[in-house]
């Protein structure tokens, strides 16, 4: 077996160790935070596949991953329904609500949390959670909550960095990464 090349604090380690939910914005998080609208009005989004990937993968390592966006559009929800996301909730700027109602449906308390937000709207999410995590484009308050701050920007690999810290924080990500150079 290989050794892992992602390193982190044994600190940020320790904060991430017992997740079992991961909040996830969308607009600045999984998507580039731009809106792009064809000639019909039509929204059109733009997702990493990298992310798509590590969603996956949280979901193989037991951790759920659950949505919670200000915003609703049919290419969101069929991103999230091709990822096998069972937990979203759409168009909702009062997101800790939203995040008490998904918790209370896992049997799980904020302890067992983390989130990864760009924008004023998670901070509320952010700050109640284990961990905390913003993309590097986030907004200045939010990076000045978040735990961990990625090297990538939102919509491009900034939720797999997040996904990957969980994965190598409860111990599955060696294992995962072994399966694919078996």
């Amino acid at each position: 077996m290989s050794t892992p090349a992602l390193q982190f604090s044994p600190e940020l380690l320790l904060r991430a160790q017992n997740v079992r939910v991961a909040f996830f914005d969308v607009d600045g998080v999984l998507t580039d935070g731009g809106l792009y609208f064809s000639e019909s009005g039509e929204t059109l989004k733009r997702f990493s596949t990298l992310d798509g990937h590590g969603l996956k993968l949280l979901q193989k390592a037991g951790i759920t991953p659950a949505i919670i966006t200000g915003r609703d559009s049919q290419p969101l929800r069929l991103r999230l329904q091709a990822l096998g996301i069972a937990h979203a909730v759409f168009g909702t700027e009062d997101k800790r609500p939203a995040a008490e109602k998904i918790l209370a449906e896992l049997g799980l308390d904020w302890s067992q949390a983390a989130a990864i937000g760009d924008d004023w709207p998670d901070l509320p999410v952010m700050r109640r959670s284990a961990l905390a995590c913003a993309p590097a484009n986030a907004q200045a308050e939010v990076l000045a909550a978040a735990h961990f701050v990625t090297q990538r920007t939102g919509g491009h690999g900034a939720a797999r960095e997040f996904c990957d810290l969980l994965l190598v924080a409860t111990g599955r990500y060696a294992a995962l990464l072994q399966a694919y150079l078996a």
